[in-house]
């Protein structure tokens, strides 16, 4: 018998988290043929997608995929996304969260067949500020104009 990945159960944990802290859940995915997603907001391979209760109708997680519906540009759109697709999921607003390793077939390349792939690893904890930083980066010409803002910590 193969031992069951613990991503799932993370995640279900994470989210479960956030919605009762009242912040609002994000899931970082990494996109393939497998997910259905709206593609017009995929970048570089990957999308951040909002899986608050406010967002999403009919959420369901569980060991193999999340699937919901949602509105991308007012058009209503079912989303299924493998959980070995799964890259992270952190709070909007703190950036707390978990992200995870991509996993690896024996050819080297991308696997995200949730229902076939063998229990998935689970990176070490990342920086929150590290990974949000990926997640939310900023096109090269935004970055050269300075901001008014300021950071506190």
């Amino acid at each position: 018998m193969s031992e069951q990945s613990a991503k799932p159960y993370l995640v279900r944990a994470l989210y479960e988290w956030c919605v009762e802290q009242g912040y609002t859940p994000y899931l970082a995915v990494r996109v393939d043929t497998k997910t259905r997603v709206p593609t017009g907001f995929v970048k570089n391979g990957e999308i951040v997608l909002n899986v608050g209760p406010l967002a999403t109708h009919q959420l369901t997680m569980d060991n193999d995929w999340v699937l919901f519906n949602a509105r991308f540009n007012g058009q209503s759109q079912e989303v299924a996304v493998p959980f070995a697709a799964v890259i992270g999921i952190f709070a909007k607003e703190t950036g707390y969260g978990m992200g995870f390793q991509p996993t690896l077939d024996a050819a080297g390349s991308d696997t995200t067949d949730g229902a076939s792939a063998p229990a998935l690893g689970i990176a070490a904890p990342v920086s929150v500020k590290e990974k949000s930083k990926k997640l939310t980066s900023v096109p090269s010409a935004a970055k050269s104009k300075v901001s008014h803002l300021k950071v506190i910590k």
